[in-house]
C-alpha cells in the first residue's frame, strides 16, 4: 500500500508543469523600454507594459501556455490526492508467516514492554492472558515451575516451528508499538504432531491446553502448550496486539 502511495506521489511531480519561461523576464514583461520590432514589413512595438502597438501577434499563443500549466497543476493536485485517499481507504494487508521469518518470532526486546517477570508469574488470574503475555513470560525465564499444568486459551495464526515443523507449529501474533512497519511477531509453541493436515499456515486458530515441557527432541522450545482442543476460526478485524 505504501509503495502504490510514493509511486502515486512520485507521479504528481512528474505532472507538474515547468514555469513559464519564454524569455523576456519574470512575468514575460523584462523589457525596460519600448522595442522595435519588424515581421515581413509589419512594424510594431511592444512598450514597457507589454502592450502591443502596431500590426503585433495576438496573445493566444500566451493564452494556451497558461491553460496547460493550469491543467497541469489540476493533474499534479489529482494525482496527490488519489495517493493520500490510497494511504488513508485502501487497508493493510496482514503480516504473515513469511515475517516471521524475516523478523524472528519472540526475538525483539521491543515487545517485552514494562511487564516484570517477577509481578506477571505471581498472578493468579490469567484469563485475560494472550499470546503476547505467555510468550513474555517465557522469554524472560519463567520455567516449568509457573508453567507446568497451568491452562491457556489463546488465539492466533499458525506458523511452523523451524526445528520440528513436523510435531510443532506457533500460535503467533504481532505486537504494535507505533504502526506495522515495525510490528514485531510472537508466538506460543504448540505440540501436536501431524498439524499441518488440519491447520494450514497462515490460518488462525484458537487452542485451549495446558503448558508442560517440549516432548520435542528437535524443537528449540522448551515449554509447550498441550492441546485440548484447537478450531479453526476467522481472522480477527484486529489481527495485531498491543
Amino acid at each position: 500500500m505504501a509503495a502504490i502511495a510514493v509511486v502515486l506521489i512520485v507521479g504528481a511531480f512528474a505532472v507538474v508543469p515547468a514555469s513559464d519561461d519564454d524569455g523576456h523576464g519574470h512575468d514575460g514583461h523584462g523589457h525596460d523600454r519600448a522595442d522595435a520590432h519588424d515581421h515581413d514589413g509589419h512594424a510594431y512595438a511592444v512598450t514597457h507594459d507589454g502592450l502591443l502597438n502596431g500590426n503585433a501577434p495576438s496573445g493566444r499563443p500566451r493564452r494556451r501556455r497558461r491553460f496547460w500549466m493550469l491543467a497541469g497543476s489540476a493533474a499534479s493536485l489529482a494525482v496527490v490526492a488519489a495517493a493520500v485517499a490510497t494511504l488513508l481507504v485502501v487497508p493493510p494487508s496482514t503480516l504473515t508467516s513469511s515475517t516471521v521469518e524475516q523478523r524472528s518470532l519472540n526475538s525483539s526486546s521491543a515487545t517485552l514492554g514494562n511487564t516484570s517477570a517477577q509481578a506477571a508469574s505471581t498472578t493468579d488470574d490469567t484469563s485475560a492472558y494472550t499470546v503476547k503475555n505467555w510468550s513474555l513470560l517465557m522469554r524472560q525465564g519463567v520455567g516449568l515451575d509457573y508453567f507446568g499444568g497451568r491452562a491457556a486459551s489463546i488465539t492466533g495464526f499458525v506458523t511452523p516451528d523451524a526445528d520440528d515443523p513436523d510435531a510443532v507449529f506457533f500460535v503467533a501474533r504481532f505486537v504494535v508499538t507505533c504502526c506495522a512497519v515495525d510490528a514485531q511477531p510472537v508466538g506460543v509453541a504448540v505440540y501436536q504432531p501431524g498439524w499441518q493436515s488440519s491447520y494450514p499456515v497462515d490460518s488462525w486458530v484458537s487452542v485451549d491446553g495446558t503448558f508442560g515441557a517440549d516432548p520435542s527432541v528437535l524443537s528449540a522450545a522448551s515449554i509447550v502448550l498441550q492441546p485440548d482442543r484447537i478450531a479453526a476460526i476467522a481472522q480477527p478485524s484486529d489481527p495485531y496486539v498491543y
